[in-house]
């Protein structure tokens, strides 16, 4: 059984229902275990995550970048870049925050300068834009809310959820997106167990 533990912060509840999608998608490829914590379980339980395959960091994005809680959790696990405990490990990233943009990019960034500092081995959210609905590209509304990746990712999953609360935002396309996207991590994973295991 192969371990994917998804590590988010939510200050509000958006990004932790984008993190349940991740979770639900790993979940559902066979021969993997998943686990969902927080940003402050994780840094509690630190030590857990060395027996990981994969670790996937969930952030909202607060003026441009990181939120404090995740900021917090990085710090924590530099300590596993002494000892380069997270080499080799598959890593992904996802973020939301109240606007098309936000500057979200600049969050998953963040996130991925992170694993490449852990010599990790990251995975791209492998979806073109508006990729259940591309006809809504040929408008100047653009996709809709149920279109996945209709924020237009290829680092990872984006979402934005205005000013709307938990459980109305994010929209369907974007928890679809942060499913889809773990079901990806969870089976590359299972690919680089495979091979290690040959």
């Amino acid at each position: 059984m192969s371990r994917v533990v998804i590590v988010y912060h939510s200050g509000f509840g958006h990004t932790k229902l984008q993190a349940e999608a991740v979770h639900r998608g790993a979940a559902s490829v066979e021969g993997i275990e998943a686990l969902l914590m927080t940003a402050e379980e994780a840094s509690d339980r630190l030590d857990e995550l060395d027996s990981a395959e994969a670790i996937i960091l969930g952030s909202p994005t607060y003026m441009g970048t990181v939120s404090a809680g995740m900021k917090q959790f990085m710090e924590t696990a530099a300590k596993k870049w002494f000892t380069l405990a997270w080499k080799d490990k598959i890593a992904g990233s996802f973020t939301n925050s109240s606007s098309y943009s936000g500057d979200k990019f600049n969050t998953l960034l963040a996130l991925t300068v992170n694993a490449m500092q852990h010599g990790m081995i990251y995975v791209s959210l492998g979806l073109h834009p508006a990729s259940s609905g591309p006809e809504s590209m040929n408008n100047i509304e653009g996709p809709g809310p149920e279109v996945i990746n209709r924020l237009g990712s290829y680092m990872g999953p984006m979402a934005a959820s205005f000013q709307v609360a938990p459980g109305d935002a994010p929209s369907t396309g974007d928890i679809a997106t942060a499913e889809a996207y773990g079901e990806r991590v969870a089976n590359i994973t299972q690919q680089f167990v495979r091979g290690r295991a040959a």
